[in-house]
């Protein structure tokens, strides 16, 4: 089983839908990401960044259903904020 595969079937075992969104307003505009998208893109890091958001996935899911929720809105902000911060020019 790959990473990917990995993390889905823990939210799978702790019954959370990997579709489930969080929605982040910047700027006044809305960008909905999927946990499934969030994994996507952080299973395409280097294998040591894989390894990291397996890891960490793992201790959100120690927590509670509420950490699975904090984990996925904190990797979706530092995706969003690397997204924008590619766009800026200086």
């Amino acid at each position: 089983m790959n990473i990917k595969e990995e993390c889905l079937e823990i939210l799978k075992e702790k019954g959370v839908n990997p579709i489930s969104a969080i929605d982040f307003d910047v700027n006044g505009e809305l960008h909905s990401l999927s946990f499934e998208w969030i994994i996507d893109t952080y299973t395409q890091a280097s294998p040591e960044s894989r390894l990291v958001f397996l890891s960490a996935l793992k201790k959100a899911v120690a927590v509670d259903n509420m950490g699975i929720e904090k984990f996925f809105e904190g990797m979706g902000k530092l995706l969003l904020m690397t997204h924008l911060s590619k766009k800026l020019e200086v």
